[in-house]
């Protein structure tokens, strides 16, 4: 299983800079992919998102960008379009190509150097590097400064990252998904219920606090810092119209809710932008439950491969 550049015409190249704790992540799919998206957090950060509309004109996408820092990361997507740009990849408009490429931030403003910010260039660097190899996982790309589990602050929270994950389907059908997850709330295994990765009780110790637990407590008490947000793309080999990988999005953010517990909450920016890539039809249902499946996969996947970092600590050893 490779992630994500399962799909065939997909690649994904990541730019991580280790000193500042930040970096983005390049998803390419340069022949163009039917795309939908599906919002659900309450502090999100996009750039270009109507793309996605079905009301909008254009029926395909070249390129996803997610990156770190806030807002100020949407400036790599203008990266990616350079590189897609200078290898004639677009949207044909009258003399010239206009590669469109979605974008999406998440907050890891709260470890490494505020100052280092993904920038153009690092979105062009992470272009250049999209490959259909197995994806690359953990604290890398738009994961690298992405932590979990902000109930009790920072100082309690643990490492996370990127995950990707396959699901196969009968008839040669495929359902990916990467995630960079960088969730106020826990992540939790669907399977047993238990607690992967969240807010320690203690600064120093491995017993969860139980995240949910604590913001209902917060009815009289303070919520959380908004420095969070999960970010999901999933892709497809089956043809989808615009309206069906909207639906796919939709479908496929129940992963995201049965993995992090809370979610979607107004101190996050959850999102998921759907992609499909193939000729042959399938029904956008049993698309929808493996791409939810996928998505569990790829958030277990991001906080199991992530270490130790910025004296947060992870759990890959």
């Amino acid at each position: 299983m490779k992630g994500l550049t399962d799909i065939p015409g997909i690649a994904v190249g990541h730019a991580s800079d280790y000193d500042g704790l930040t970096g983005c992540t390049v998803i390419l799919c340069e022949q163009g992919a039917v795309a939908g998206g599906d919002i659900r957090g309450g502090a999100t950060g996009t750039q270009e998102w109507d793309l996605l509309s079905p009301m909008n004109v254009t029926d395909r996408i070249h390129g996803v960008c997610l990156a770190g820092r806030s807002v100020f990361g949407l400036e790599a997507a203008s990266g990616a379009r350079r590189f897609l740009e200078h290898k004639g990849v677009g949207f044909k408009f009258g003399p010239v190509k206009v590669p469109l490429v979605v974008g999406a931030i998440l907050f890891d403003f709260a470890v490494g150097k505020p100052a280092i910010r993904p920038s153009r260039e690092m979105g062009e660097a992470a272009a250049a590097a999209a490959t259909d190899a197995a994806v690359e996982e953990g604290a890398v790309g738009a994961g690298t400064g992405a932590t979990v589990g902000k109930a009790l602050g920072m100082k309690n929270a643990m490492k996370s990252g990127i995950g990707s994950y396959t699901v196969d389907l009968p008839g040669g059908f495929k359902v990916s998904a990467l995630a960079a997850v960088n969730a106020a709330g826990d992540v939790k295994d669907p399977a047993t219920g238990k607690i992967v990765a969240g807010a320690r009780k203690t600064p120093d110790g491995m017993e969860f606090a139980d995240g949910a637990r604590l913001m209902k407590l917060r009815a009289v008490q303070p919520a959380p810092a908004r420095e969070n947000t999960s970010l999901v793309v999933v892709a497809t080999n089956a043809s989808l119209t615009k309206v069906e990988a909207n639906k796919l999005a939709q479908l496929a953010s129940l992963g995201m809710a049965r993995s992090i517990d809370p979610v979607n909450t107004m101190n996050d920016g959850d999102l998921v932008v759907a992609l499909s890539l193939g000729e042959k039809r399938a029904p956008v249902d049993a698309l929808g439950v493996a791409a939810a499946e996928a998505v569990v996969g790829a958030i277990l996947r991001a906080v199991r491969l992530a270490p130790t970092l910025g004296g947060i600590p992870g759990l890959k050893k």
